[in-house]
């Protein structure tokens, strides 16, 4: 019998990583070939673009301008592939793109809405008008993991503070970001995640916008018919779905993490399950207990949900919101530690490489297109092991 991808390990010592699975041949030649063209395609100021909502067809990576979003995604798909800015085969692509985008923050002025002066771009119109400014964030906090003590640090950690004030700022009333694109959804579950990750290396982030971060993301769960609710995912259960579930993804670790140790320490019973009360016995305080059994009953019940094969169809056809919302799927996996993203991606890598061009890149057919964002998402999904913790 044919044994999954997954039944060997092999430790293996990439940046940022502790004890990820060995990837088969097929999964290292497909990020092989996918590196090797996205090197190609960066652009001569260093960012790459994704191009134009009003110009879908173009596909040449170097008739497009290059915008802070796919930059963003790239480099962290370049992080994840083991390149940072101090080692790896494309280091030099590394350094030079993050210049890039350092600059672009640096220059940004407070008349100047997006983190950017393109108006239009992909991203942009699907994802919404702050993204540029929240994969910026995304990029430069995974960034300070790897090099906390580079000579850049105060660089980075200035941008970073500028980024996050004005992803705060704007927020709208319900917790949801303005100008939210085509799925208003995506752009929420990046925008609390950007501020989730700033935060966890040292940047100050408002509680309160953090908070009705959570209180929105759960609004798109109904909890009576445990179904996801897609008034703002454009009508797509994936998007919905793969929104809400990332972004209760760390407060359903951390209610699954109190509940494992109270029942260590004797506080509660193997058998308990997973509830407010219990949490309370655990020792946490009402309010808090009643958030964290909901973030993990949302979670539990996205996660599961997300994975049908109905669900994962998308809006019918791959584009880069497609790739994304496995990607926030995944990731969300990730978190909650286990073996149960092993099937996630024994599952997931065949259909990503199984759309893979033979130039090594991919690409959308409807909204984002691009296949330099595409082929940035799919790269982060295919290495996504090599951020797993311990």
């Amino acid at each position: 019998m044919m044994k999954t991808i997954f039944e060997l390990e092999n430790p293996s010592s990439l940046p940022g990583s502790l004890h990820q699975p060995e990837l088969p041949v097929t999964v290292k030649e497909s990020i092989r070939t996918a590196l090797q063209w996205m090197v190609k395609a960066q652009l001569p100021e260093g960012g790459w673009g994704a191009g134009f909502h009003a110009r879908q067809d173009v596909m040449d990576p170097h008739a497009v301008s290059a915008d802070p979003a796919t930059t963003s995604l790239v480099l962290l798909s370049l992080l994840r592939t083991g390149n940072t800015l101090n080692s790896g085969p494309y280091k030099q692509e590394v350094n030079k793109a993050t210049i890039f985008l350092l600059n672009a923050v640096e220059q940004w002025t407070e008349d100047q809405p997006r983190l950017t002066t393109l108006s239009g771009t992909q991203p942009q119109q699907k994802l919404g008008q702050n993204i540029d400014a929240i994969l910026t964030t995304q990029y430069l906090t995974t960034l300070l993991k790897y090099h906390n003590r580079h000579p850049w640090k105060a660089r980075i950690d200035r941008a970073l503070q500028k980024c996050v004030k004005r992803i705060e700022r704007e927020q709208d009333h319900d917790g949801n970001w303005k100008g939210g694109g085509w799925a208003p959804v995506l752009q929420s579950a990046l925008a609390d995640q950007a501020l989730e990750n700033a935060k966890e290396v040292g940047i100050e982030v408002d509680s309160d916008v953090m908070k009705k971060s959570k209180m929105y993301q759960k609004s798109n769960f109904d909890m009576e018919t445990k179904s996801a609710i897609t008034g703002k995912s454009a009508g797509v259960l994936l998007y919905s779905l793969s929104s809400t579930t990332r972004s209760s993804a760390k407060e359903a670790k951390k209610a699954r993490v109190i509940l494992e140790n109270a029942k260590k320490e004797g506080k509660l019973k193997a058998e308990d399950e997973m509830n407010e009360e219990n949490l309370q016995r655990a020792g946490i305080a009402p309010a808090e207990a009643k958030e964290l059994a909901t973030a993990y009953m949302i979670n539990d019940n996205t996660r599961n949900q997300s994975t049908r094969d109905d669900v994962m169809t998308g809006f019918g056809s791959n584009g880069g919101e497609e790739l994304i919302s496995y990607l926030l799927t995944g990731e969300s996996i990730m978190l909650q530690g286990g073996n149960e993203w092993r099937s996630w991606y024994e599952t997931m890598h065949k259909r990503i490489i199984a759309i893979q061009k033979n130039d090594g890149s991919w690409e959308g057919h409807h909204c984002i297109t691009s296949p330099v964002f595409c082929t940035a998402a799919a790269l982060l999904i295919l290495s996504i092991s090599n951020d797993m913790e311990e």
